[in-house]
């Protein structure tokens, strides 16, 4: 094992007792958490590093940045595009990423799913649900999520799997709890219309400054940046 990859399984290991600690108070099981590496602000050669170590989940933002990562790695471990993503980028990232966490508008659902339907593919997004009202955010209005997933249930070629949602970067993590208990609480209300495309069991929520309340209050996917792949 390299000093890099050392430093890598420290600090997952540190990450880990966290979740573990943020299940047990929760009443979760560990294995229903799942990390996302974000992996925007580093090399290629460091996400080797992570795959090497066990990560199995690794995150993207931007396609430019991504696409030379993934021509190298894409074999392994599995791809997700959590950017906000531009509908003439959709061709690039469909078929390499296999989770998009940023459906957030019509247009882009249906590139999604023209282009699905070119590679004969149903893609699983995350709908992304702007639960804080930050206009700096992207992200569907909760007000517009049911219109919004009438409006795809007849697009064959995509499926939403989960919802997404960023919370405000506070000091105190526990301001961040109304969000993902907000995007919780859409999850099951989504799930009583029992739309045929939606059959959601994934929250993709909590970062590195709040991902032990996300745990608490159900996130399945925690996206850590820092806290993982920078330098302590």
């Amino acid at each position: 094992m390299t000093h890099e990859q050392q430093l890598l399984k420290e600090r997952l290991e540190r990450i880990e007792k966290r979740i573990e600690a943020a299940c047990i108070r929760s009443g979760r099981n560990r294995n229903d958490v799942k990390i996302i590496a974000v992996t925007k602000y580093v090399d290629g050669d460091t996400i080797g590093d992570l795959l090497e170590i066990g990560v199995k989940n690794i995150g993207e933002n931007r396609v430019q940045d991504a696409l030379p990562k993934h021509e190298r790695w894409g074999q392994r471990g599995i791809w997700h595009f959590i950017g906000h993503l531009q509908t003439n980028k959709v061709k690039e990232v469909i078929g390499r990423f296999t989770y998009v966490h940023s459906l957030d508008r019509l247009s882009l659902a249906e590139e999604i799913n023209k282009r699905g339907q070119a590679l004969n593919i149903v893609v699983p997004c995350f709908l992304q649900v702007n639960i804080s009202g930050e206009e700096t955010k992207f992200g569907l209005s909760p007000n517009d999520v049911l219109a919004f997933l009438r409006e795809t249930s007849n697009m064959k070629h995509i499926r939403i799997a989960g919802l997404m949602t960023m919370a405000p970067h506070v000091e105190d993590p526990e301001e961040a709890r109304p969000v993902f208990k907000g995007l919780r609480e859409w999850m099951e209300r989504i799930n009583e219309e029992q739309f045929p495309h939606a059959e959601i069991t994934e929250l993709s929520m909590g970062m590195s400054n709040d991902f032990e309340v996300a745990i608490e209050e159900g996130a399945t996917y925690i996206r850590l940046g820092s806290v993982l792949v920078k330098p302590d």
